[in-house]
């Protein structure tokens, strides 16, 4: 997914939502966690302890008799971790011999009732400490019992817990941005269907919005396609002007030309010649709004094989005195994104003005780069110096009167290239003749098949 996607913004605030509120859940279900754990285990240090009092009851001579049923080993065992001690004042009475001869610093006033804090115990231990001062039927004075346990007990249950509770966050994270982007997905499937069908309509495979869409999309799919029915609608109008146009121009300019071969004399031939030059500007503004029109149609498409075949054999009868060998090499999925008649006006006065000059061959190489059509058409004629390519290129302009035509046809390439925003080149052959170099927008379709 791309970051400017809306796949991606929605998958993106889901887990993001997601993340802060497993986060702020695994927080406090960690922290309850922890307190229950303490909780439980001043419980135990609690129920040692009153078992530590039970235990306990005073002689006859005012000593403390010691009958502790604790049930616990550690309290035997040096350093264990787990301790007792019974204290008069600051006055040991009686310990664990887990203790050895260390001591556990209890500082609890005997009015005081039971407390537990943790404390640092022998050997550097980390212990947690619950103190109860009792005092003994017949005594004067309160005994202060205290049992401390080894806290990293605590510490240990507290990892194990927060190590499975980050797993399972950690799954049902994955779980629901998974779910999310499999809603996302089937959610926004219909926009994708759309793109697919405006990619077929641009690449002259359909000519509206067909199939069932969400009732969301369809108020947008039913617009596109009242869009698409009146651009057709305006460019159709536009080719009918411009038809009635030609007609209207092309009558009075025939009879024009047939006067003025029946006279003679100066103004006869200089009324031919204007009529000739008319003729040939009608023809020419009625190819710029011809292919002006057409290039505002969604789905022009020509395939340029075809049309450079049809001109090969047509030019090879033209110029069959000559004996030219006219090579094309054009993949057959190349498309041109336009009206065949632009694209034939434009190959053919390329190749035409070619075949005047060749010598013995002409060549025509078609390939596709970076979603545009490179047409490279070559001839082996003497070519033409650098200072005067971009001459040519003018509107009536010929550089040798001897050959026929009218010096029209090169202007009229350049500006139907330009119309479909691409461009007319001419450098050196590798042969020493002309090379034309032109650049037009390709079909989807063929940048489709060749990216596939």
């Amino acid at each position: 997914m791309r970051r400017n996607s809306l796949a991606f913004r929605l998958v993106a605030g889901a887990a993001v939502w997601c993340a802060l509120w497993l986060s702020a859940g695994g927080y406090a279900l960690s922290t309850v966690f922890g307190r229950t754990v303490e909780r439980n285990f001043d419980v135990r240090l609690g129920v040692l302890l009153e078992g530590l009092v039970a235990g306990s009851e005073l002689a006859e001579d005012g000593g403390l008799q010691l009958r502790p049923q604790l049930g616990e080993p550690r309290f035997d065992q040096p350093l264990s971790g787990w301790y007792w001690q019974i204290s008069e004042g600051q006055r040991v009475v009686r310990r664990s011999p887990s203790l050895w001869d260390a001591r556990l610093p209890v500082d609890l006033a005997p009015d005081r009732a039971v407390a537990a804090w943790d404390m640092v115990g022998p050997d550097d231990q980390p212990l947690r400490l619950l103190a109860r001062p009792i005092t003994l039927p017949g005594a004067d004075t309160a005994f202060i019992y205290a049992v401390a346990g080894d806290r990293r007990e605590i510490q240990a249950d507290r990892q194990t817990f927060n190590r499975l509770l980050a797993f399972a966050l950690a799954v049902l994270f994955a779980g629901v941005v998974g779910a999310v982007l499999v809603q996302v997905r089937f959610g926004l499937e219909p926009l994708r269907r759309m793109g697919r069908a405006l990619s077929g309509i641009r690449a002259g495979k359909a000519a509206r919005l067909e199939g069932d869409f969400p009732a969301e999309i369809e108020p947008l799919a039913t617009e596109l396609n009242a869009l698409l029915d009146h651009n057709e609608a305006l460019v159709e109008r536009a080719r009918t002007h411009v038809g009635n146009l030609a007609h209207g121009l092309k009558t009075p300019l025939s009879v024009l030309t047939n006067e003025a071969r029946q006279s003679d004399g100066p103004l006869a031939e200089l009324v031919a010649r204007q009529v000739a030059l008319m003729r040939r500007q009608v023809d020419h503004h009625l190819a710029r709004a011809r292919a002006i029109a057409t290039g505002t149609i969604l789905g022009a498409r020509t395939d340029v094989l075809p049309v450079l075949d049809d001109l090969r054999r047509t030019l090879g009868r033209i110029y069959a005195e000559k004996a030219l060998v006219i090579e094309v090499v054009c993949p057959p999925e190349v498309a041109f994104r336009g009206a065949r008649q632009d694209l034939e006006e434009m190959l053919g006065n390329l190749l035409d003005n070619a075949c005047k000059w060749a010598g013995a061959r002409v060549s025509v190489g078609v390939e596709l780069e970076d979603q545009l059509l490179q047409v490279a058409i070559e001839d082996d004629g003497p070519g033409l110096p650098p200072a005067r390519r971009a001459e040519v290129l003018e509107r009536g302009r010929r550089l040798d009167e001897q050959v026929p035509g009218t010096g029209l046809g090169l202007a009229i390439v350049a500006d139907l290239a330009q119309l479909y925003r691409g461009r007319l080149v001419l450098e050196e052959a590798e042969g020493g003749g002309l090379c034309a170099l032109l650049t037009l927008p390709a079909a989807a379709s063929s940048i489709l098949r060749r990216a596939s």
